[in-house]
C-alpha cells in the first residue's frame, strides 16, 4: 500500500514539474526549449502556420517572458483603490480572451488555455498566419507581425502604430530577440532535435 502511494505522489510531482516549466535564462532560445515538450510543441505550430520558431518565441518572451500566469498590472486611484486591470490579456501569449475565443472557433482546439504552452504559441502562429494572409505581413518579419499582434489586424491596418512612438521601439526590440534567437537556435538545434528523437 504504501508503495502504491509513493509512486502516485511521485508521478503527481513530476506531472506538476511538467505542467510549471520556467525557463532558467529567458534570453536563450535554448534554455526556453530545453523542455521536450516544449520544443516539440514549438515545431509542431512552425510546421503548421509557417511562422518561425524564433520569430514566435521573441514575441512571447516580449508579452510574458514565459510566464503562464501573468496579467497586465492592477491599475489604481489615488495609488490604494484598485479599479481594475486595463485588459483581460492572460498568460504567455497575454491573449484577451475575445481574441482566444475566436481563435477557439477558427481552430476547433476547444480545450485551449492561455496558460499551457503548447496552446499558446499555438495560438501565436495562428495568429501570424492570419497576420500575413489578411495583412501581408511575412511570417519572418517579426517587427511587423508584433504590431500587428499587440495592435490587431484592424489597427495595424489604419496605422495606429505610427502615433506610438514607443510601440515602435517595443516591436525593434522584437525584432532584435528574433534575430538573436534565430542564431540561438542554428547552434543548439542539433541537441534540440536529438532530445525529441529519442534513443530509437
Amino acid at each position: 500500500m504504501i508503495k502504491k502511494v509513493l509512486i502516485i505522489l511521485t508521478t503527481v510531482v513530476l506531472l506538476s514539474a511538467c505542467a510549471t516549466h520556467r525557463p532558467s535564462n529567458v534570453n536563450d532560445l535554448c534554455s526556453v526549449l530545453g523542455d521536450e515538450d516544449w520544443y516539440q510543441a514549438a515545431l509542431d505550430s512552425q510546421e503548421e502556420w509557417g511562422t518561425p520558431i524564433h520569430v514566435q518565441l521573441a514575441i512571447m518572451h516580449q508579452e510574458s517572458k514565459f510566464n503562464r500566469t501573468i496579467r497586465p498590472d492592477m491599475e489604481w486611484f489615488l495609488g490604494f483603490i484598485p479599479v481594475g486591470r486595463p485588459s483581460d490579456a492572460y498568460g504567455y501569449a497575454q491573449a484577451l480572451e475575445s481574441t482566444w475565443e475566436t481563435y477557439i472557433r477558427s481552430t476547433g482546439n476547444w480545450n485551449a488555455k492561455r496558460d499551457e504552452f503548447d496552446d499558446a504559441i499555438h495560438f501565436i502562429g495562428w495568429y501570424t498566419f492570419n497576420s500575413h494572409k489578411k495583412l501581408g505581413i511575412s511570417k519572418w518579419d517579426a517587427k511587423a507581425q508584433y504590431l500587428a499582434y499587440h495592435d490587431g489586424w484592424g489597427g495595424y491596418k489604419r496605422g495606429t502604430y505610427r502615433n506610438k512612438a514607443w510601440l515602435v521601439r517595443v516591436a525593434d526590440k522584437v525584432k532584435r530577440r528574433s534575430l538573436e534567437y534565430a542564431r540561438q537556435y542554428k547552434q543548439c538545434r542539433p541537441q534540440l532535435d536529438d532530445s525529441i528523437r529519442g534513443w530509437f
